[in-house]
């Protein structure tokens, strides 16, 4: 994060919410608020942090490149 008034500040918000805009939501249609809270909800859950394949994370999931992360952690404080 950058500082106050840098570019930098929202640019990981940002860069998610149209993620989630361009793949899910205008993709689709909802019967009320409700509704779509609740599937969006599980599509970030379900799909984008379980799923999807982040280039900032190698091109794994963010669930799977912190598991990585933890096991070479975790290797590095046995050795």
């Amino acid at each position: 994060m950058g500082r106050v008034g840098s570019c930098f500040d929202n640019a990981v918000s940002e860069v998610f919410h149209s993620v989630l805009k361009v793949d899910y939501v205008h993709r689709r249609s909802f019967r009320t608020r409700t509704d779509a809270r609740i599937k969006i909800a599980t599509w970030i859950t379900d799909f984008y942090n379980a799923r999807r394949l982040h280039s900032v994370c190698g091109f794994k999931s963010p669930i799977d490149y912190e598991r990585d992360y933890r096991a070479t952690l975790a290797q590095g404080l046995a050795a």
